[in-house]
């Protein structure tokens, strides 16, 4: 008896978490491309091909997901993705510096963007959305402006070196990118900040209601500015991958994570309103966007059909999202009484 109020309690507590909805969401989806891709979509090909595209968002959406949860958004993140591309192109690629001193200035480009965004949003008290929004046009035309100035193209190639190329721009049992592994570390470290540092509590208390965070002590301002600054990081990151993998970069590249990260984010759990979200809910929501935007190739139907599934994809998780969080709620004020 007592082993079966055991289960029954479990199971409540698992459907009254941030990422139940997400996962009902994948495993939905995962069945429906499985039977309209067939075989092709669920081989080894195929299964690669849509995890290399969520390991790439899932290394932005992370950190996104932070921003997000603290109560914040980031628009920024397209530019400064071709940002970080861009720059590590021009140095290592049309200047021939080391790879690893392109790849370090990328980076750092990155960082900086993230750290101005969140400097701003703090100092002024402005929206992040349209502090980042402005951000992202502002850095997409300086990039623009300085990289035909000096190179007089907008796609600049490169040449990494063997270190960088293993490392950041190869595939695994030639199918699987290592973005995936790095995928992989970026969610054992958001993970620990979530649930295992201070900060973790920190970040639902901004996004909960910042004014009651800060008088209870905690460095709202610096919290945000920190976020901000990673989002900005990851973002180049990727950025950096990709011209590495694919020997080029390219000053429009980057734009469609802008809102394709969110998506991932929303559809994984976290409310725009910020104070609630997980980890795991957001590897299942960039697995389940990636599933989507893949798998309508496998099923030959015109592409258009999947900017229609996600967009339902996106209402639904909004609404249930809100469910799960009050079925959370509740289930605590229960406990509580």
């Amino acid at each position: 008896m007592a082993g079966k109020f055991r289960s029954k309690y479990n199971l409540s507590s698992f459907i009254r978490r941030p990422e139940f909805g997400a996962l009902i969401g994948l495993v939905v989806i995962y069945i429906f491309f499985a039977i309209f891709g067939g075989e092709n979509f669920i081989a080894l090909a195929g299964t690669a091909s849509w995890l290399n595209i969520a390991a790439e968002l899932g290394i932005i959406a992370l950190p996104v997901a932070l921003v997000m949860i603290a109560g914040d958004l980031d628009l920024s993140v397209g530019s400064t993705l071709a940002a970080g591309g861009i720059t590590t192109a021009v140095l290592s690629g049309y200047f021939s510096l080391p790879t690893g001193v392109g790849i370090f200035c990328g980076l750092a480009l990155g960082t900086v963007i993230g750290f101005v965004n969140g400097l701003i949003v703090v100092r002024t008290n402005l929206p992040s959305f349209v502090v980042t929004l402005a951000m992202n046009f502002a850095v997409f035309g300086l990039m623009l402006g300085l990289c035909k100035l000096i190179t007089g193209t907008v796609a600049v190639s490169i040449k990494p070196d063997h270190l960088s190329k293993t490392i950041l721009g190869t595939y695994l049992f030639e199918q699987f990118e290592t973005a995936i592994i790095i995928w992989l570390v970026v969610a054992g470290i958001v993970s620990w900040i979530l649930y295992k540092s201070p900060w973790g509590n920190w970040i639902y208390a901004i996004g909960g209601d910042a004014i009651s965070a800060r008088l209870t002590g905690i460095p709202v301002g610096k919290v945000r500015i920190s976020l901000f600054t990673a989002s900005g990081f990851a973002a180049s990151l990727v950025g950096v991958m990709q011209t590495i993998l694919y020997e080029s970069a390219q000053v429009n590249a980057g734009q469609s994570f802008v809102f394709n990260s969110i998506i991932a984010v929303v559809v994984g759990g976290v409310l725009l309103t910020g104070g609630y979200g997980s980890t795991i809910g957001v590897i299942l929501g960039a697995m389940t966007f990636a599933i989507v935007n893949q798998g309508i190739y496998y099923t030959g139907w015109e592409s258009d059909w999947a900017s229609l599934i996600l967009g339902v994809l996106l209402l639904i998780a909004v609404l249930t999202n809100n469910t799960f969080r009050r079925l959370a709620i509740s289930g605590k004020s229960k406990k509580g009484a």
